[in-house]
This record gives C-alpha cells, structure tokens and sequence, in this order.
C-alpha cells in the first residue's frame, strides 16, 4: 500500500513525541541520589527499574487505570522496581518511591521533543489533502498541555483526547468517532502508533491500515500475534515525496 491514504489517524506519545530513552532518564534520576542507591552500581539499578516499568505498563489493567494518573501510576512502577532492588539497597522505601517517582515523572515529561522529521511529515501530509487526526490516550489536562506546547492543533483536523472525549483507545468507539470527524471510512484510513494492541491489532479489526512505530527497533516481541500492515522505525518515513 504506497498511496496515500485519505485520512491518518496518529497516536501522540512515543509516536509524535519522543521521551527519550526511559532506562537512561531512570539511570540519570538514580545518580541523583547517590546515598540512597549505595552500593548499586546506577547501570544495574536502572535496567532493574526498566524492567519493573516494562513489566508494569505492559498489564492492560493497570495501564488503563494509571494512564489517567500518569505520576501516580510511576510512582507504583518505581516502588515495583525498588522491590527488585530491595536486597542490595535497603534505603528505598515506599517514602521514597514517591520523590523518586515524582523526580522521574516530571523529568521525564521535559525530554518531550518532536521525533526527527515527525513535524515535517505532518506538514507535507497536510499540504497532500491527507485529513489528520491525533487520538491520544491519556487524561484531558496534561495531554491537552502538550497539545499546546507543540502548537499541535493547528496541524490536524481532529484532536481528540481520552480525557475529554471520555473514551479512548482500544474502544472502537475511538477510531469510530475519529473518522467520523475526518468523514471517512475505514479503508479509507490508516492509523499510526506505538502500541501493538490499541494502534495496531484493535484498529485493524475495523478495517484500519494499522502502521506500528518500532521507534527503539526492537521488532516484534517474539510469538507475537499481531502483526501490523506495515513496520516503519521513524514517522518521517511517511513523508510524501515531491
């Protein structure tokens, strides 16, 4: 599938916007307190917290809780992640998860930046009459907050947030009600993202091109059973060519 399509629908985090590298934002936090992670050498600790997180938002159930509370929901991973360290670092108690969770969290969210190319790949697919639409997950004030800090709405037809719209993905409701804005059908439209399920296998059982953003090139988990319409590891990738 090489032309494009009449609509795209796109995910914002880890798609749009780049955080950077979660392992080395952990790592940099940890150095942070060095008494704290005595004896533990930051490298170890930090692929120790990594997995904790991985293993954490990789639960369906506790994602679709806590990505409405993002902060909190970090603070319950760090603790996960201090448990795997408890036996080398005995001063990473549950008090201080919380200022280590909210240290992490809130650096985190500065690292935000445009993926290299994404702003420019959204612009030329709007000057080729491809109807554009962010669907985010997420709750309505800080997603909203990085739809104004990178002057975001200006560049889709549709902006549509978890928080406000009060569903999200992998609702159908969500890519439903995001076409229907755009006034197009399913194969009419691709969706673009970084998640398996909820950019890739929930919109492709409506029809959807499904295009999965393998931004860290990990390729697909092994024994995976979705498999997306297309693979790509950079959104510029999309980009018309003149």
């Amino acid at each position: 599938m090489t032309a494009l399509p009449a609509a795209i629908l796109f995910d914002l985090d880890e798609t749009i916007l780049s955080f950077g590298s979660r392992r080395q934002i952990l790592q940099e936090v940890i150095e942070q307190f060095p008494d704290a992670f005595a004896g533990v050498d930051p490298a170890a600790a930090s692929q120790e917290m990594e997995t904790a997180f991985r293993a954490f938002w990789g639960d369906e159930t506790r994602h679709a809780i806590w990505r409405q509370n993002l902060a909190a929901g970090r603070v319950l991973a760090v603790q996960e992640g201090f448990a795997r360290l408890a036996a080398r670092a005995p001063g990473l108690t549950d008090d201080f998860a919380q200022q280590f969770g909210t240290r992490f969290h809130h650096y985190r969210e500065d690292q935000a930046r445009f993926f290299p190319g994404a702003l420019e790949t959204l612009e030329a697919l709007h000057q080729a009459g491809v109807r554009l639409a962010l669907v985010t997950n997420g709750a309505a004030e800080p997603q909203r907050a990085k739809v104004d800090r990178f002057d975001l709405a200006r560049r889709f037809h549709h902006v549509q947030i978890e928080g406000e719209a009060g569903f999200g993905k992998p609702k159908p409701q969500a890519y439903l009600h995001a076409m229907t804005a755009l006034g197009v059908e399913a194969h009419q439209t691709w969706m673009v993202g970084d998640n398996l399920e909820w950019e890739v296998a929930a919109p492709q059982r409506l029809g959807i091109f499904s295009i999965w953003h393998d931004h860290l090139g990990e390729g697909l988990p092994p024994g995976s059973p979705v498999r997306p319409d297309r693979i790509i590891r950079a959104i510029a990738e999309l980009k018309p060519r003149p």
